[in-house]
C-alpha cells in the first residue's frame, strides 16, 4: 500500500500535567502524534506542527489554528476515555475554498465559516459513536457543535455555544 507521511517531534518523556493529540487527516492521509502543551504552556514548535497539520488541503496554505480548538480535542478525548487519533475532515480552510464549497453545493459550509480564522474542525473517531462524540463536545459548553450524521463527522468550533 501507500506509504503514509508521519510527523514526529522529538520529544523528552510527556510530562504528568502534558496534553497530547494524536490526529489522522483522512485527505492527506498524514499522521501526527504530539504533546502540544504542559500546563499552562503551549509549546510554539507543536502548535506549529499542528497548524501545518491542519492545514487547508486544498490551497496547502496555512491558518494559525485557535490553542483553546486543542485543548477542546483533549477534552473531548479525557471524556470518552479514548486514546484513539481523531480522524481530521477539514481543519483550516482559506476564504478561497470556503467560497470554492459553497459555490460546489457542499453542504454546511458557511459564508463565513469558522474554519477560516482556524477556529473550527470537522473529525470523527473509528472506534467511537458520532453521538458519542457530539455529546462530549457539548458536555464541555465550550463553542459550537454540529452533527452531520450522513456525512458521518462532528463539527466542533470555539465560537458562541450553540448546536445543530
Amino acid at each position: 500500500g501507500a506509504l503514509t507521511p508521519v510527523i514526529t517531534p522529538l520529544q523528552a518523556a510527556p510530562a504528568r500535567d502534558s496534553r497530547r493529540l494524536q490526529l489522522e487527516h483522512l485527505h492527506t492521509e498524514e499522521q501526527l502524534s504530539l504533546v502540544y502543551a504542559i500546563g499552562n504552556n503551549y509549546l510554539p514548535s507543536a502548535t506549529q506542527l499542528l497548524d501545518r497539520f491542519l492545514r487547508d488541503h486544498y490551497s496547502q496554505e496555512i491558518g494559525r489554528i485557535d490553542l483553546r480548538l486543542f485543548d477542546l480535542l483533549h477534552q473531548i478525548q479525557q471524556i470518552l476515555g479514548c486514546q484513539q487519533p481523531f480522524q481530521v475532515i477539514s481543519g483550516f480552510r482559506s476564504p478561497a475554498t470556503n467560497d470554492q464549497l459553497r459555490a460546489n453545493g457542499t453542504g454546511g459550509v458557511a459564508r463565513n465559516s469558522l474554519h477560516m480564522s482556524g477556529r473550527a474542525i470537522d473529525i470523527r473517531l473509528a472506534e467511537i459513536p458520532l453521538t458519542d462524540l457530539r455529546d462530549a463536545a457539548m458536555l464541555l459548553k465550550a463553542g459550537g457543535v454540529g452533527y452531520y450524521s450522513q456525512e458521518q463527522f462532528v463539527h466542533i468550533d470555539t465560537g458562541k455555544v450553540r448546536y445543530w
